[in-house]
């Protein structure tokens, strides 16, 4: 299904990305078009396809068939779609109507990996862990933590994997109870995600509908190195239900 997205201003980019994780392809129109570096691109309207960002990967998509890859551009602040490895971009001119197309399938994936990062910083941070970085991409997905204080779980394989146990235990409850995700904005401008009322975190990324959404979500024993607690994860996005 194809949709329109009306801008509320001349020129503002609207981040459809963010309105609607399952948002497949619209029809939307080219509000500006540039170089850098000796790469040309073109930005649209209704904006589809997440830059990579905030430990997320970049969307696939495409701008009337021709694939794409996003970026945000340093001095306008736009995402702009630039051309694929080995491409082109279509000829547009501002102004004109185009046909904008993500790989739903990837981005329900990257959704799922992140939303599933927001759920596994819930529970670590639940352990009195503070969260101090993440990754959501796909095969490296982890979560790294630090432990105020001293955490005598963590000094042997055994007690490591019964504090992993209970993330294990904290991620499925969550899960089951198929816990509602929801963004809000703040005054200041700051997008603030929640996952129902146990975990809320400034983000700018994408994220299923509810913790439901979630399946193959796995945490295999976590590992300390320097400080650093990492707790790595896999996770799908369940079929459609």
């Amino acid at each position: 299904m194809v949709h329109s997205i009306a801008a509320s201003r001349e020129g503002a980019q609207i981040s459809a990305y963010l309105d609607n994780t399952y948002l497949e392809q619209i029809d939307t129109t080219v509000i500006a078009v540039g170089e850098r570096d000796g790469t040309s691109w073109v930005a649209v309207e209704g904006c589809l396809f997440h830059p990579q960002g905030g430990g997320q990967p970049a969307d696939r998509g495409w701008l009337e068939d021709v694939e794409i890859v996003p970026v945000r551009d340093r001095d306008s602040g736009l995402v702009v779609a630039t051309a694929a490895v080995g491409g082109g971009l279509p000829s547009l001119a501002v102004g004109e109507r185009v046909l904008a197309r993500i790989d739903l399938e990837a981005r329900m994936l990257h959704a799922a990996l992140h939303t599933a990062g927001h759920l596994v910083e819930a529970v670590g941070r639940a352990q009195g862990w503070e969260m101090v970085g993440s990754i959501h991409f796909p095969g490296q997905a982890r979560i790294e933590f630090q432990a105020p204080h001293a955490d005598v779980r963590l000094a042997d394989p055994v007690g490591r994997e019964e504090v992993t146990s209970v993330l294990r235990e904290g991620v499925a409850a969550a899960v089951a109870d198929d816990l509602p995700v929801s963004a809000r904005y703040l005054p200041d401008g700051r997008r603030v995600v929640h996952l129902d009322a146990l975990h809320s975190a400034p983000c700018g990324g994408t994220h299923v509908r509810s913790l439901g959404d979630l399946a193959e979500l796995e945490l295999p024993t976590l590992k300390v190195k320097k400080g650093r607690i990492r707790v790595s994860y896999s996770a799908t996005h369940r079929s459609p239900r």
